[in-house]
């Protein structure tokens, strides 16, 4: 009886976004072209595909030759309206993501505006014009027509074997992948036969003017939160070294699976996506924390973790002192980043129009 009222909840979804994506082909909302590059990155999915990476992926690529805009809605952020991203931004400001990506590098501009088009006119009338903006997580935004529309997908749950909400986990129907330029099926395995590409590439329905591409994550070493407070520095996962996991993101086993490469012995604290850590959640770490028995232990949190963790005041300095982050990346599988690279330069290249072409001198 759940599940056919689940359907039947999904059924009238469906209705509503299928009809607010109508008035947008018949051009009753409107969606408005700029006079430069806009790359869009994101998906159709609750639940992470990996947005933050790949934008920050586009954002190193780009960054040396144009000055480069991230331009994001700020999720779960407290303020409204239009906020420039600084590094000494806090989180309940501008969001966790915007702040990770404007930590990680410094000489871009980092903007939150849940009105995209608002954001995008007053980022380029700024001092420092970009030359190319590119929108976290606007797939679905529509009232901005991006250059690129880049759709992500997880390998291990395909957006056209999922169902709408709330019976699955799709914003809107898996047809609407058909505004994708680019496709990117995310969290691959490090190997991909040629078969399964095919059968993938089948099951996506990829149009010709869509370029499919396959991509994975790859995990950095271990680094501290707390520089200055840490005790002893652990600089690999072994065997003998008991982690405590602390994640808030939308799907945590892909990082423990990663850690079980170095110790078998894992604990592990999950919230929400997102989640906004409390004194009681500090509370909480630190009695589990206490609890374990092995002197070798340490704390393990995601770098979008790490950017609230580091927001609050009072984190007891034991935890503090074994509490590290591993950061991600994404790369290409079968060697297909350096065509990826070089349809993303070009288009950018191409599409400057009147604005300013930086050179790696300047914004190295």
């Amino acid at each position: 009886m759940k599940y056919i009222f689940l359907k039947l909840l999904a059924l009238f979804y469906g209705i509503a976004v299928g009809l607010r994506n109508e008035l947008f082909s018949l051009r009753i909302l409107s969606s408005k072209e700029f006079d430069l590059p806009i790359i869009s990155v994101g998906n159709i999915t609750v639940g992470g595909t990996g947005k933050t990476p790949h934008t920050e992926y586009i954002v190193d690529l780009l960054k040396s030759k144009f000055m480069v805009a991230v331009l994001s809605r700020g999720y779960k952020r407290k303020t409204r309206g239009f906020f420039m991203v600084e590094a000494s931004s806090k989180v309940r400001e501008v969001g966790d993501e915007p702040l990770q990506i404007k930590l990680k590098f410094k000489n871009i501009l980092v903007a939150v505006d849940a009105k995209r088009v608002r954001g995008i006119k007053k980022l380029i009338v700024r001092p420092e014009k970009p030359a190319v903006i590119i929108l976290d997580d606007a797939f679905q935004h529509q009232y901005v027509t991006p250059g690129i529309n880049i759709l992500l997908t997880d390998f291990n749950r395909l957006i056209t074997k999922d169902s709408l909400l709330p019976y699955g986990r799709l914003r809107e129907s898996a047809s609407n992948k058909s505004r994708a330029t680019i496709i990117i099926v995310t969290k691959c395995p490090s190997e991909i036969k040629p078969i399964d590409e095919r059968i993938i590439t089948k099951e996506l329905d990829i149009r010709p003017y869509q370029n499919l591409y396959f991509s994975k994550i790859d995990y950095g070493p271990l680094i501290p939160v707390y520089t200055e407070d840490l005790a002893e520095p652990v600089t690999e996962l072994t065997e003998g070294l008991t982690v405590l996991m602390i994640t808030g993101i939308a799907n945590p086993l892909p990082l423990k699976e990663y850690i079980k490469h170095g110790s078998h012995d894992i604990h592990e604290i999950s919230f929400s996506d997102h989640h906004s850590f409390t004194s009681k959640d500090i509370d909480r770490i630190q009695n589990k924390l206490d609890s374990l028995e092995n002197q070798r232990k340490i704390i393990i949190t995601t770098e979008k973790d790490m950017v609230r963790f580091r927001d609050m005041n009072s984190i007891p300095d034991q935890i503090r002192q074994v509490m590290y982050y591993i950061p991600v990346k994404i790369s290409f599988l079968n060697d297909a980043g350096k065509e990826f690279d070089r349809k993303i330069l070009r288009y950018v290249k191409e599409n400057k129009g009147n604005f300013n072409f930086y050179s790696s001198s300047n914004w190295a």
